[in-house]
């Protein structure tokens, strides 16, 4: 009886607690659960998405199963997979295209908007297209090949009045998010560090990496973004190694191996340590450091409460995510719906032209501080910085 003084009263008898805002999926449940549906509920995005590799498998799987959504065109080259595709997602009302076929899209009038998800060298034209024919495009970085194409890419959009979205994903990640909340916040103070390590898993293709565009425009883009994105400022002065260690990667004049250390004018220091192979997984961390403390993002593990023990060996726990469509899961269905919102007006754009367009310009300092061996100083004109 010597506790029974602590009793409580009913928990029926309190207000129903909260779950905390970490607890991010129990949103999504409530969402779902409640039924949850503004004045637009009856509005259904109609899109055409261009290309289903590793990044349009992901889109399209999203699109599929988003129910503000609804997917009318596939345009893919390869064919031999139309069947199997319409088979596995039973995509049976959904119309089929080649490259040369495109135009369909562009001249149906009941199409919204346009995911492009096909190889980059294509992106620019798709782009183009897609905005002189006044549908919102949701466009994998790069938009295009070069500087000057990606700023008429842009202002074809402004003229059109139609959204052109390059997300970078990670921004819509819970824990990126939380950092960043945090730190601008005032948490840790002002950031002297912040530190990016991010190794890609498992090594892209050869066929991938020869049009891929680069390691610095992309992979490193994302790692830039983030930065610069919890920061809220560009770097001013880069210094940059790069090495090619494995054969194949070398002999197409690419790197696998980028360390790059970053000033900015506040006096925060950066560095971001990038691999294109991490043989163990996909491992995505960020830490931030300041006088008030620190904050970071350390991997995450799918079965992360599992831990065994056997023999003399010590603890073990599972492994991190394999690859990127596992570990950013979440952020491309949150990326997804943003887009959606942005199409239907609710919200304007968090990925800005002028964000994207600063992040292209550091990748490319990026690679001539390598391929020089020199630091670089960073020139910014008052109408290149996103206000």
């Amino acid at each position: 009886m010597a506790t029974i003084k602590f009793k409580e009263p009913s928990p029926y008898s309190k207000p129903k607690p909260r779950p905390p805002t970490e607890d991010y999926l129990y949103k999504i449940f409530e969402d779902d659960w409640s039924l949850k549906s503004g004045a637009d509920a009856d509005i259904i995005v109609r899109a055409a998405i261009f290309g289903v590799g590793r990044a349009g498998t992901i889109h399209l799987a999203n699109i599929i199963h988003n129910p503000r959504m609804k997917l009318m065109y596939i345009v893919d080259d390869v064919e031999a997979n139309w069947p199997k595709m319409k088979k596995h997602y039973r995509l049976n009302d959904v119309i089929f295209l080649n490259s040369k076929q495109a135009d369909k899209v562009f001249k149906d009038p009941n199409v919204d908007a346009v995911i492009v998800s096909s190889p980059t060298h294509t992106h620019e034209y798709i782009v183009t297209k897609a905005l002189e024919a006044r549908k919102a495009v949701f466009c994998e970085k790069p938009i295009a090949e070069n500087r000057e194409q990606t700023e008429k890419c842009f202002e074809a959009a402004r003229k059109a009045g139609r959204p052109l979205f390059t997300a970078f994903n990670r921004r819509f990640d819970p824990s990126y998010n939380a950092v960043r909340d945090r730190i601008r916040k005032g948490e840790v103070g002002h950031v002297h560090t912040i530190k990016i390590v991010s190794r890609d898993s498992p090594m892209p293709t050869i066929e991938y990496l020869k049009e891929s565009g680069g390691i610095f425009h992309d992979c490193m883009v994302h790692d830039i973004d983030m930065m610069t994105w919890i920061l809220g400022e560009y770097p001013i002065k880069v210094a940059v190694q790069a090495s090619a260690n494995v054969p194949e990667i070398k002999a197409i004049n690419d790197f696998d191996t980028v360390v790059a250390t970053l000033k900015f004018p506040s006096g925060t220091l950066g560095m971001i340590d990038l691999s294109r192979n991490a043989c163990y997984g996909y491992d995505m961390r960020l830490e931030a450091f300041g006088p008030k403390g620190l904050v970071r993002a350390e991997n995450e593990q799918p079965i992360h409460c599992v831990e065994t023990m056997y023999n003399y060996n010590g603890p073990n726990t599972a492994p991190i995510w394999y690859s990127f469509p596992s570990r950013f899961r979440l952020a491309y269905q949150k990326e997804l719906d943003h887009f959606i919102d942005v199409v239907l007006g609710k919200c304007e754009m968090t990925v800005k032209p002028q964000e994207n367009l600063a992040v292209s310009k550091i990748a490319s300092i990026f690679e001539e501080s390598a391929r020089s061996g020199k630091m670089i100083d960073i020139p910014w004109y008052e109408d290149e910085l996103p206000k």
